[in-house]
């Protein structure tokens, strides 16, 4: 298995590969894990019934996914990563501003992922909890460093056996717990609506790396296929792994809690018990591979943006490195009280990523429609600004009016607290974003962008 050599530049045509279908598995078992679990118990540790938990997980991965999915167009279109985009529509150093956000927001990722598979490691093979940590996140690092195709392989594989596994804890839960189990609880449109939010930001936080993955599949790749199968994959096992989450926590709180991957085990029992221990490991380095990849190639742009060298092979594993033991030192760190502040982590990055989001979709398939200065977005000094001002005032005005709208452990807006806790941010963030930058934005519509064919300048060097 070769190296990947390419970071944030062009794909070529002639380096074009692989199916649209592979995507499928990429979203699919990034998703079969221990942390989708957890975040699936959110809705009922909110007191939300598990009917009500169940009803949001759906709803709100239903739709959050729609999002995401539409990004993976994106990467066979352009051939370039997802958050380098983004100098198209905020600037080529306005862009700035939202990398930095997004390099937090998969350092944060990649730190809780990490505690739950220290968990499983340390309960597998007995060994101390950090120790544990660290040999998880040294195999993401291996695995960031190789590259593209190594991690689609990886994805590819580990999904067949989770999908396995995982059916075999269903068949038990379902066996072990009465349907009884349901109707205990509450149920408040306003802990709903927050429990729906918690399920569409998991899916809307994928959106800022979802093109990494698909920007080497052929340029003439079907919009609705990418759609189609990453969207598919992703909801599939999103749904599958909360509701294991929310009903192991509305029968056993308790344990769960203590430590979600023993009680997991123990609930598979026998023989396969075992074997979920190293299944959750696969599981969390399937995640955290995306989260410290994503870290590299966001870290790559910003440092290209600010001095344009060639990223090589030492850059590569050096900046892969520094991701993983910032990482790392974050989840040794943080590891306790671990639910709670998971909550309050992804509850935050809605509020920023919303935004980002509407704001990339809007210019590339409304504005835009998908025609691009791909030599321009590469180097300073092209056919986009230094700064879009337009584009930095619709995403900080928009979290600046999500506010009001918004319910955590640490803030409650004064909107959300009139409507009994219920947090729709993200839906007003959605709408306010999308309609203000169309409205700022209109005048580059895509009649000005005639006789571009999304190839960058022979003459540029490789990112």
């Amino acid at each position: 298995m070769k190296l990947e050599v390419r970071s944030i530049d062009f794909i070529p045509e002639t380096e074009r590969h692989g199916k649209v279908q592979n995507l499928f598995f990429i979203w699919f078992s990034a998703n079969m894990q221990i942390t989708t679990i957890v975040t699936g118990a959110l809705g009922v540790v909110l007191g939300l019934n598990l009917t009500g938990a169940l009803l949001a997980i759906v709803i709100g991965n239903v739709f959050g996914a729609v999002f995401m999915a539409y990004h993976s167009a994106q990467g066979p279109k352009l051939g370039i990563p997802q958050m380098i985009q983004s100098r198209a529509q905020f600037g080529f150093y306005g862009a700035i501003l939202p990398l930095i956000l997004v390099v937090v927001m998969y350092l944060g990722y990649f730190a809780t992922s990490a505690v739950l598979g220290g968990q499983a490691l340390a309960g597998w093979l007995g060994v101390p909890m950090d120790l544990a940590i660290i040999i998880v996140s040294v195999v993401n690092i291996v695995l960031a460093v190789v590259g593209y195709d190594l991690i689609h392989q990886y994805e590819r594989w580990a999904g067949y056996l989770f999908a396995v596994v995982f059916a075999i804890l269903t068949i038990r839960l379902l066996t072990l717990y009465p349907a009884d189990a349901f109707a205990g609880g509450r149920f408040a449109w306003s802990t709903f609506l927050l429990a729906v939010s918690i399920s569409a930001t998991w899916q809307i936080t994928y959106a800022p790396y979802v093109a990494d993955y698909s920007r080497y599949l052929p340029a003439d790749t079907s919009i609705n296929q990418c759609f189609g199968y990453t969207y598919l994959g992703s909801v599939l096992a999103t749904v599958w792994m909360m509701a294991i989450g929310a009903v192991s926590m509305s029968v056993a709180a308790k344990a769960f809690n203590a430590n979600s991957v023993a009680f997991i085990a123990d609930k598979v029992g026998g023989p396969l018990a075992n074997l979920v221990f190293p299944v959750i490991v696969l599981g969390i380095i399937g995640v955290n591979v995306l989260n410290l990849y994503g870290a590299f190639m966001s870290t790559t742009t910003t440092l290209h943006a600010l001095k344009p060298w060639h990223f090589g092979i030492g850059s590569r594993v050096g900046i892969v490195l520094a991701a993983g033991i910032v990482g790392t030192t974050l989840a040794i760190w943080g590891q306790g009280n671990f639910l709670n502040n998971y909550s309050n982590f992804l509850l935050m990055l809605l509020y920023v990523l919303i935004p980002w989001t509407a704001i990339n979709l809007m210019d590339f398939y409304v504005i835009r429609r998908g025609h691009y200065d791909i030599s321009s977005i590469l180097r300073p000094g092209g056919r986009y600004p230094a700064f879009n001002l337009r584009a930095l005032l619709t995403f900080v005005l928009t979290v600046v009016i999500e506010i009001p709208f918004i319910n955590t452990t640490l803030y409650e807006g004064p909107v959300a607290k009139a409507m009994g806790g219920a947090d729709i941010s993200w839906i007003v963030g959605l709408i306010v974003a999308s309609v203000l930058y169309y409205v700022l934005m209109r005048s580059e519509r895509v009649s000005q962008e005639t006789g571009l064919t999304n190839m960058p300048d022979k003459n540029l060097p490789a990112g």
